[in-house]
């Protein structure tokens, strides 16, 4: 009986042992976070291109530093949305400390509160090292590395609440929400660093508040770790701003952080998303209801990579999130960063005669098979086919493109001259994409296409007509097969952009089809 209760116990004891040496597997495993970053499409071109590669680091050589995420804050709308994300993080960290990685927590102007804490004197018996380069207790704009100003004006102190307060010390303790675990350490100072070196930590993944103040510059945050010769990489959803849409360049606050974000990428270090540890969806806040647009922009005649992108930050940025895809210097068939189109919502599309690459062709495929709406803008009607060509080894083509998506038949178009009169379509003056368009103040800066018949699945909206020519529509909705919507105009022109009623008519297509 002795002998068979032994026999029971050790096959009790094995799930235990396997499920432990699985927990340990997964433990001692790399991270392979996605990392993007941006790289300019041409020098100062003040375009870039957004680019994911996986990085690969050991948890024993990685902590996590969480800034700032104070239990309260004197812009009241800041707290709301710390108090918000915090358990949200504390399940990011909770899943990274089960991975090994080192927990570092700095509330700053809080360590009164955790002096007699276990985790606070960790971090001070860390032994100082010397650095080629002072730990600073703040590190400001590097201007010459940076440029001159962030791209969003905070100087008003950045609270957007309706009633702002004066600037006062409201905070107390990092908030409850995020757990300080037995192994955890709790610093605000250039202790974090000694600690790091301590324990052979290169690699730093920066989270919490607020990305265009503490985040880029206290003593344990991104400026000072990269000047220090860290890996470091920003947890870009896990993260806020304090910016005030009042204020410059008077767009969401959410796309404030994600200009933000990107001012980063470009000048500090990468960023990564939650989603690496939790294998969850992205963080958003409850009041992020913007709609994502991708603007796939690949034409050299009419430098609507130009025009698009300012269209963008000076028309879009209050209501929708935006990614912007250039075609590569070298190669406009090229389109880094495309796998961005997989979470948008709404894509538009100004690319002239590219044979892309057969993945990036089919992500657009993709996009379009379920359902999703799409903006074409002049050269989309020849988009990704060539004329009278065959398609280059390694490329794919999509000659069906202006039949079955734009809904056109374009053929050519007419020489250069006379500026197209524009009209309205019989019975189209009430439809939400022309209010508020005067069409008496629209004229067509370029040539006219040749497109009609257009397909029977499409709906004109705009005529136009140069002399001595039979009228073409110029504007059109269609109906796809695939049950989607497409807004085609073979507008587009430098000039047409310089028309505030062409804007209007575009923003009004972005509002109306994302609906």
């Amino acid at each position: 009986m002795s002998s068979w209760r032994t026999f029971n116990c050790i096959l009790c004891t094995v799930p235990l042992l396997l499920t432990s040496l699985a927990n340990r597997v997964v433990a001692d495993g790399p991270l392979t976070p996605q990392a993007r970053t941006r790289m300019e499409v041409e020098p100062d071109s003040d375009r870039w291109h957004s680019v994911v590669k996986p990085i690969t680091w050991k948890p024993s050589e990685t902590c996590i530093v969480v800034c700032d995420m104070w239990d309260d804050h004197w812009c009241k709308q800041s707290a709301e949305r710390v108090s918000e994300m915090a358990p949200k993080m504390n399940d990011v960290i909770h899943a990274a400390r089960a991975r090994g990685v080192f927990i570092i927590h700095c509330p700053s102007d809080t360590m009164d509160f955790y002096k007699d804490f276990p985790q606070r004197k960790l971090a001070q018996a860390a032994p100082v090292v010397e650095t080629q380069i002072p730990l600073e207790r703040w590190c400001y704009l590097d201007k010459t590395r940076e440029g001159e100003k962030l791209p969003i004006d905070d100087s008003d102190g950045g609270c957007d609440c309706d009633s702002p307060v004066k600037n006062y010390r409201a905070w107390s303790r990092q908030h409850p929400a995020i757990e300080i675990a037995e192994q955890d350490a709790i610093t605000d100072s250039g202790e974090a660093f000694y600690l790091m070196k301590q324990r052979g930590i290169q690699n730093v993944i920066v989270m919490g508040v607020h990305t265009n103040m503490c985040v880029l510059g206290r003593p344990f945050s991104i400026r000072q770790m990269v000047r220090q010769g860290q890996n470091v990489v920003l947890m870009r959803d896990m993260t806020d701003t304090m910016y005030n849409p009042a204020m410059a360049p008077f767009v969401s606050h959410f796309t404030g952080n994600d200009l933000i974000a990107q001012h980063i990428e470009q000048y500090w270090c990468p960023t990564i998303a939650s989603t690496s540890f939790t294998g969850t969806e992205l963080f958003q806040f409850a009041d992020d209801t913007r709609k994502h647009i991708v603007i796939v922009t690949s034409e050299p005649e009419y430098r609507t990579e130009e025009s698009l992108t300012q269209f963008a930050r000076e028309e879009l940025g209050k209501d929708f999130q935006v990614s912007l895809v250039y075609g590569d210097a070298q190669d406009g068939s090229i389109l880094p960063g495309l796998e961005v189109m997989q979470s948008a919502d709404l894509a538009l599309i100004s690319v002239r005669r590219q044979t892309l690459l057969p993945d990036q062709l089919q992500l657009i495929r993709d996009f379009i098979s379920a359902g999703k709406p799409v903006i074409g803008l002049r050269t989309a009607s020849h988009a990704f086919c060539l004329r009278d060509k065959p398609v280059p080894d390694g490329r794919a083509d999509w000659a069906e493109f202006d039949r079955d998506v734009i809904g056109g038949n374009y053929t050519n178009h007419h020489g250069v001259g006379p500026e197209t009169t524009i009209t309205l379509a019989t019975n189209a003056a009430e439809h939400p994409i022309l209010a508020g368009v005067n069409a008496t103040e629209l004229q067509g800066k370029g040539s006219l296409y040749k497109v009609s018949p257009l397909q029977l699945t499409a709906t004109p909206l705009l005529i136009g007509t140069i002399p001595n020519t039979a009228a073409e529509p110029i504007a059109w909705c269609n109906r796809r097969a695939d049950g989607g919507t497409t807004f085609y105009t073979s507008l587009g022109h430098v000039g047409d952009f310089e028309q505030p009623a062409f804007r209007r008519l575009l923003k009004n297509a972005c509002v109306w089809l994302v609906k």
